[in-house]
């Protein structure tokens, strides 16, 4: 069972194979908690969002209709319960925005690290307008196309694209006047 797609084991789970959801959970599990500490910065705050994605899955395994893939799927449930997170415990980050170039030259830091030149990373990326912070994240550190973030935003391509683009102007005039 453990070669088996994600789609059809999404489709097991819906019927209620338990230990189908199991393995879909197990398999994506990590790249939730990466995604949820990446946005919230917190550990603790990454687990608990992870948890409650887990617990989200399961209610809304049935709903899936492999009208998109299922990660993108799942990236949706984790991205907007994340993002419900952070509007509830709406908090400012004083950051230091120079650390945000290696954002974009090393889109495969990992979360367990925990030097102060990754934390200033990682705040100065929290610092960003959300839109530009979420589209910024989903391309450069969760690795996904324009068009797979676009539906993860619930937005189109161009949007994604734009908030991109938008973000590395706000960063470079940003570096400028450190500099």
């Amino acid at each position: 069972m453990s070669e088996e797609k994600d789609e059809t084991l999404a489709r097991r789970a819906a019927g209620g194979c338990r230990a189908s959801f199991a393995l879909l959970l197990e398999r994506h599990y990590d790249r939730v908690y990466r995604l949820a500490w990446r946005w919230t910065g917190s550990q603790t705050a990454g687990q608990d969002i992870a948890q409650d994605v887990a617990a989200k899955l399961a209610r809304a395994i049935r709903t899936y209709r492999a009208d998109a893939a299922f990660s993108t799927w799942l990236h949706r449930i984790a991205y907007t319960t994340t993002v419900d997170f952070l509007r509830s415990n709406q908090r400012t980050v004083a950051v230091d925005p120079s650390e945000i170039v290696r954002l974009i030259d090393s889109a495969s830091s990992v979360p367990h690290d925990t030097g102060a030149a990754h934390d200033d990373l990682w705040n100065a990326v929290r610092s960003l307008p959300d839109q530009q912070r979420d589209a910024v994240l989903l391309v450069y550190c969760e690795d996904l196309s324009h068009a797979e973030a676009s539906a993860v935003m619930g937005c189109s391509e161009k949007t994604v694209s734009w908030h991109v683009h938008e973000a590395k102007k706000r960063l470079k005039i940003i570096l400028e006047a450190v500099d």
